[in-house]
């Protein structure tokens, strides 16, 4: 390889982008950093550009701005400081990049990610929220640009490599009759239900198996994660909801399966480390060493599955109905959801108050077609207003 590709990082003070970073640290002859993008933890990200050296840092606002700034200039770093959604729109399309990892977490992470899309970048997609936004949106603009999407889920990216490569022609095409999403079932599968009332977010955030940032480790406690992971494999698997199985198991490693209509079924397994899947999309076609460990079966020596609860998980019954629904009903779901963490991690809202507020929210808002991204910015601002409400009158 002549010359190393260039990535852009969004996300990069995350556990993916972190974990991203630490594989292209190991391949320093294939990759190089172009630009990365932090939130609130401005010393990491000093400390990431430090090492890294990427032509540009985007944070969200002047204040964050000057102090990264301060920070570079004294290290003598060349690193350019960029503010704003629309920089991070500029480093995902800039006609130097040739990947971008997208791992800004939530709506937030929208705009940038189609950006990338747009301009016909390898995406390497681990902002589920962005496809359970705007999936046709989402899809259409890939097909139109020519843009490479790469799953970076664990679970998608399983499947990603369970499938052939012209699985685009749709599941039956070649011959499948089912995917299974696999779940750990976190750290409440087994509590008895009277407790998950005085559910703490650090209880809720202490999840078995993974390292994951608090707003994904509550969704993984509450199989939302599940369940938006389930409209994302629709979008990205051209699946119907009713082909899209998700199964318990706790050991979290097979990471999902593929059910094929002669009976084949088709597993990837691993460790439970982000650092894989990032490595098969950043490398895909080839394959490159992540830094993950071998996969010692005598050591795991079993291997659990159950069906999911979900009168213990309502958030993902929620999920599967408004997956049903389709046009706004999933960004309705995913802003109330969004709200609902923020507020639990608060301490302003109770544990199975999360799916009651995500519940009151699609009762009360229309579901409506989504033509354009500004009305997928509509429904999520009106989901988010009522998610407001209802906290007012129902939080602590």
């Amino acid at each position: 390889m002549s010359q190393p590709q260039l990535i852009t990082v969004l996300g990069a003070t995350g556990s993916i982008g972190l974990s991203t970073l630490d594989v292209i640290a190991r391949h320093p002859e294939r990759y190089q950093v172009f630009a990365l993008s932090g939130y609130s933890r401005l010393a990491q990200l000093l400390a990431l550009c430090l090492r890294h050296a990427p032509r540009f840092a985007v944070v969200p606002d002047d204040s964050a701005a000057v102090t990264l700034r301060d920070g570079l200039r004294a290290a003598g770093s060349r690193t350019e400081v960029l503010v704003g959604e629309q920089a991070l729109c500029d480093v995902s399309e800039a006609g130097e990049v040739d990947a971008v990892m997208a791992a800004i977490v939530g709506a937030a992470g929208l705009r940038p990610t189609l950006a990338a899309v747009k301009a016909g970048k390898k995406v390497l997609l681990a902002n589920k929220e962005a496809l359970v936004m705007s999936g046709a949106l989402f899809m259409q603009a890939v097909r139109e640009s020519g843009a490479v999407l790469l799953p970076i889920d664990s679970e998608h990216n399983a499947i990603f490599q369970c499938l052939p490569t012209h699985y685009g022609q749709g599941l039956a095409s070649v011959g499948v009759r089912r995917i299974l999403l696999t779940a750990s079932g976190g750290p409440f599968r087994c509590t008895p239900l009277p407790e998950l009332q005085l559910v703490t977010p650090d209880q809720a955030c202490a999840h078995p198996n993974w390292s994951m940032g608090r707003k994904i480790s509550v969704d993984s406690a509450s199989m939302m994660n599940k369940g938006l992971e389930l409209i994302e494999a629709c979008w990205l698997f051209d699946a119907r909801p009713d082909q899209v199985e998700v199964v318990v198991h706790p050991q979290s490693v097979i990471h999902s399966l593929v059910d094929y209509v002669d009976g084949s079924v088709l597993a990837q397994l691993g460790n439970p480390d982000m650092r894989t899947p990032i490595a098969n999309a950043l490398a895909w076609p080839e394959r490159i060493d992540s830094g993950v460990a071998p996969l010692d079966l005598f050591a795991i020596a079993r291997l659990d599955f159950e069906a999911p609860d979900e009168v213990r998980f309502p958030c993902l019954r929620l999920a599967r109905e408004a997956a049903q629904a389709g046009q706004s009903a999933p960004a309705l779901l995913n802003a109330a959801n969004e709200v609902a963490v923020e507020a639990f991690l608060r301490g302003r809202l109770r544990y199975p108050q999360i799916a009651s507020m995500i519940e009151a929210v699609l009762e009360q808002q229309p579901v409506v077609a989504l033509d354009d991204l500004g009305a997928v910015f509509e429904a999520d601002g009106k989901a988010r207003e009522l998610a407001s409400q209802w906290l007012a009158h129902n939080g602590r």
